[in-house]
């Protein structure tokens, strides 16, 4: 097992300021195997929501929470939102002789959860697949071609980790999502991901998703949150700046993690990748999410305007903008769409990463970056520390 130390260090320093931490994360992304660095799973206060025995133990929640001292750990806190208030009685009292780091896979559910029981008492880590940082230059390609999932990217065999992307998606649809209370077929949810994985990378059209489904806007868009709030999905929102020309309103739509993408698509083995006509989007979602965990930010969005200017990724840290464009070429270089967007945004620096080696400047604010600098804390925009991993 790979070493996750910066998620690590980031949890202990939470449980050292706020009385619940929160590790959200997809299913199997590695959250309990970080839980059980920090509290041995024999402890008396560690919880998992998925055994019997410990569901039964909290049948009394106050009376078997309330004597613990130290971490108590819950793993999978969605199962049971009654806990929530019971934490937030907990948390309150002073000093307290409890920290408590509860773990949960339905992010938007738990989000809200949280939001409204614990307001003020939590503090958030938030836990993806690999990344490079974490695997290491050497294994980019196979990063892409299998995913971030752990059990997925250290598999034996490409057969092995296909099998298991294959039975990650089958359980979360059949066995997951009803027990979070989802009440659409599972069949149906799996027609719908497949067919959201050829809109990989593309602005969101509810209608035309709609149509294809035979089914309402309203319905669809329904599906949509329930796979970003299982962490499956990002919606990559986007950035309105105060200029003359149109923008575009609808957000881009992304599988988060690279092998779930392939396995939709139909892709297990690497030629059939270079081959696939969605190979470019791939990579451009690989790139997104591998800056998105490497480069410190306080909101993530991507521009466009009607007339065709667009930036994959813009990075907001503070108040200052930086901008990404990634393109899976050999040697990219500055683009319109660039230009427009160093002139309407104010950015501060733009970086076009690409699969390549060498990092050149093309100006002042643009500097072509192989994206094996992710993987070593390199500054990513041009003239700026800004994007340090």
């Amino acid at each position: 097992m790979l070493e996750r130390l910066d998620t690590l260090r980031a949890i202990e320093t939470a449980l050292g300021r706020a009385p619940v931490t929160v590790l959200t994360g997809p299913r199997q992304c590695g959250k309990t195997t970080l839980a059980q660095q920090i509290l041995d799973p024999a402890s008396s206060g560690y919880f998992d929501l998925e055994s019997p025995r410990d569901l039964a133990v909290l049948n009394e929640p106050m009376t078997a929470l309330e004597a613990l001292t130290d971490v108590v750990v819950i793993d999978e806190v969605q199962l049971r939102p009654d806990l929530f208030p019971v934490l937030r009685v907990l948390a309150d009292r002073s000093p307290p002789p409890a920290k408590f780091l509860v773990l949960g896979s339905a992010s938007g559910d738990l989000m809200r959860q949280t939001s409204e029981s614990l307001a003020g008492r939590t503090e958030y880590v938030a836990l993806g697949g690999f990344t490079l940082a974490e695997t290491g230059q050497d294994a980019q390609a196979k990063l892409w071609r299998r995913g971030g999932m752990p059990r997925s990217f250290l598999a034996k065999s490409e057969d092995d980790s296909a099998a298991w992307r294959r039975n990650f998606i089958l359980t979360l649809l059949q066995r997951d999502f009803p027990q979070w209370g989802v009440k659409t077929p599972a069949a149906t949810m799996e027609r719908f991901w497949n067919m959201l994985a050829h809109y990989h990378g593309q602005r969101l059209n509810l209608s035309q998703l709609a149509h294809a489904m035979a089914s309402k806007p309203a319905t669809v868009r329904r599906y949509l949150d329930l796979l970003t709030d299982a962490m499956m999905v990002r919606q990559l929102q986007p950035w309105f700046a105060n200029i003359r020309k149109r923008q575009v309103k609808s957000p881009k739509i992304y599988v988060r993690d690279s092998g779930l993408l392939h396995q939709l698509l139909g892709v297990t083995e690497e030629k059939q990748l270079w081959r696939h006509p969605n190979v470019g989007a791939s990579w451009e979602g690989f790139a997104i999410e591998q800056t998105l965990a490497a480069c410190p930010h306080d909101g993530a969005y991507f521009w466009a305007t009607s007339q065709g200017a667009e930036v994959d990724l813009i990075l907001r840290q503070g108040t200052a903008l930086y901008g990404v464009e990634c393109k899976r070429a050999d040697a990219p270089r500055i683009t319109p769409s660039i230009r427009h967007a160093l002139a309407d945004l104010g950015l501060r620096g733009l970086a076009i990463l690409y699969p390549g080696s060498r990092r050149y400047r093309c100006s002042d604010q643009v500097e072509v970056v192989p994206i094996t600098a992710l993987a070593k804390n390199e500054p990513l925009f041009p003239g700026s520390g800004a994007g340090d991993a």
